[in-house]
């Protein structure tokens, strides 16, 4: 077997710099924290880090709205401070990776102040600006992610601008030459700097149509699904034409990757498998890796997690290599929607299957949804269209260390509240416990580590039944079979003579492959091979 890439064999771990840790008590996480919990994430078993947004911005939406795209927010430190962070993780063999936000800038930057200046500005195309409707209205249907029309109106210079998000987030024209010159100059300031990669924010919106027709109706929308999805999004996402832009993100990475010293760009992109395989590119001149996002909505059942895993694998392109996410900074955790038992065995689906997975912080902690009272939300989607539980403060609650005042995160007044339960789902108890999450992540991530069949080999998905998913990885003539009950009881496998190497439940492993899985249990084991 040929050596794998580092981010093939290696395992990503995403930090929401708002909540993982605070160093000077204002109650926001900061570089200088988070530089502070190397250590940590070394012990841990990870191999890089992506930082949410940390550049400057007004923060309508978290940071997801730049104002400076080569800069650091004052709430999260200095250039220097990044500087810091970056040569430490270095030194400790961890790579680091940022958030790229390409499609939409602040209201604030200084290119949209001017753009909006006057219809002759020089940068007034830097941006989407268009003519009211016949009827006065907004140019077209589309709709904001976050509910509304995506056009606001300018009463100064009597156009729309529009805007995917935000009306705070104005989308820019990547059809200028001049726009794509410039956002293409932020990824080498940042290679230039020692970056790893980058996670590029939503990919999929950064072209649009060129007639900006209306977008189709969704004759089965119903008010709970959001605003959003009243319209398919068939015209203001996903154009031929973003996959040249790719390209061209694609060969700067590449450009700064020879020598040994190779860069990842990853791309967020929530589209049908089908749909997504074009962003690795004709000839593997897209995104290293499209993300894949099935497992977060997948309906747990076997059968259904077996066809998905099959049928994703199946469409992936010659060289195309997989990956896996079961949570991030807009998606419920893992064990709200799975419970705490079935969190334990999805940690071993995410961190066994073939590709590269990505963790999200608390995740390897168990932790669950916050609860936010009315009172303390901050998220926007949440502000514009409550009650629906599309709101992501309870994903982004701060990272509880210890048992300490606010959990050893701020020695201030958290920005957040915490998530209930952290006095007993923080590090520092589960550290000591050896039936934890944390304890449990941490045999995971070793054994993927020491095992290639687990970090890089083949996948091969095994018949089962009932509530059973089994599948065999292989790398150099080591084969190790995996076994998930996903059901809460006892479980009837037949797997080949092999030896249980790891359980997500407590107690000493069988000396041989079982014919049963207890409940809600997990198993890897070493298929045994002739003499």
């Amino acid at each position: 077997m040929s050596a794998a890439h580092w981010w093939q064999s290696g395992v990503l771990y995403q930090i929401y710099p708002w909540s993982y840790q605070d160093s000077d008590g204002d109650g926001i996480g900061d570089l200088r924290g988070i530089e502070a919990r190397l250590d940590y994430l070394v012990e841990l078993g990870v191999d890089a880090i992506w930082l949410s947004p940390i550049f400057p911005s007004p923060m309508a939406d978290f940071g997801y709205d730049v104002a400076d795209y080569c800069d650091v927010d004052p709430r999260f430190g200095t250039l220097a401070d990044f500087d810091s962070l970056l040569a430490s993780a270095h030194a400790r063999g961890l790579k680091l990776l940022l958030d790229f936000v390409p499609n939409h800038s602040s209201d604030r930057h200084p290119w949209f102040l001017e753009s909006r200046s006057s219809r002759d500005n020089r940068k007034r195309d830097w941006y989407i600006w268009r003519d009211p409707g016949p009827d006065g209205g907004p140019p077209n249907n589309w709709i904001s992610d976050f509910g509304g029309s995506a056009w606001s109106y300018d009463e100064a210079t009597g156009q729309y601008y529009y805007h995917a998000f935000l009306k705070e987030q104005p989308d820019l024209n990547w059809r200028n030459p001049e726009v794509r010159a410039a956002m293409l100059e932020v990824l080498r300031f940042w290679f230039a700097r020692g970056v790893d990669g980058f996670r590029i924010d939503v990919l999929w919106h950064i072209i649009k149509h060129v007639a900006f027709p209306d977008n189709p109706m969704n004759p089965d929308w119903d008010p709970a699904m959001g605003e959003m999805h009243r319209v398919f999004q068939l015209n203001s996402t996903d154009q031929p034409e973003v996959h040249d832009i790719a390209a061209d993100m694609r060969a700067i990475a590449d450009a700064f990757g020879r020598d040994g010293d190779e860069r990842v760009l990853i791309g967020e992109i929530y589209l049908p498998v089908e749909r997504l395989m074009r962003y690795y590119g004709v000839d593997g001149e897209g995104v290293h890796l499209p993300f894949n996002f099935q497992l977060i909505d997948a309906p747990w059942n076997a059968r259904d997690l077996a066809r998905m895993i099959g049928d994703y694998e199946a469409a992936l392109p010659p060289g195309g290599w997989p990956n896996w996410v079961l949570g991030n900074h807009d998606r419920p955790r893992s064990a709200t929607r799975r419970g705490p038992d079935q969190a334990r065995v999805a940690a071993m689906l995410l961190l066994t299957l073939r590709g590269t997975p990505t963790l999200y912080y608390g995740d390897e902690l168990g932790l669950r949804n916050g609860v936010i009272p009315p009172d303390r939300v901050r998220d926007p989607r949440e502000l514009r269209e409550p009650g629906l539980g599309l709101g992501r403060d309870p994903v982004r609650t701060p990272m509880p260390w210890d048992e300490s005042a606010h959990a050893g995160f701020t020695t201030g007044e958290p920005w957040l509240p915490l998530a209930a339960g952290w006095p007993q789902e923080n590090v520092a108890v589960q550290m000591a416990c050896p039936t934890s999450m944390l304890t449990l992540h941490r045999a995971l991530l070793a054994l993927r580590r020491a095992t290639p069949a687990l970090a890089v080999g083949s996948i091969r998905l095994i018949g089962a039944e009932g509530d059973v998913l089994a599948y065999e990885r292989e790398a150099d003539g080591e084969r190790y079979v995996i076994a998930l009950n996903l059901g809460p009881h006892p479980a009837r496998v037949w797997l080949p003579p092999a030896r249980p190497v790891l359980s997500t439940l407590p107690g000493p492993l069988p000396d041989a492959a079982p014919d049963h899985l207890r409940p809600d249990e997990g198993l890897i084991l070493k298929v045994e091979t002739a003499a």
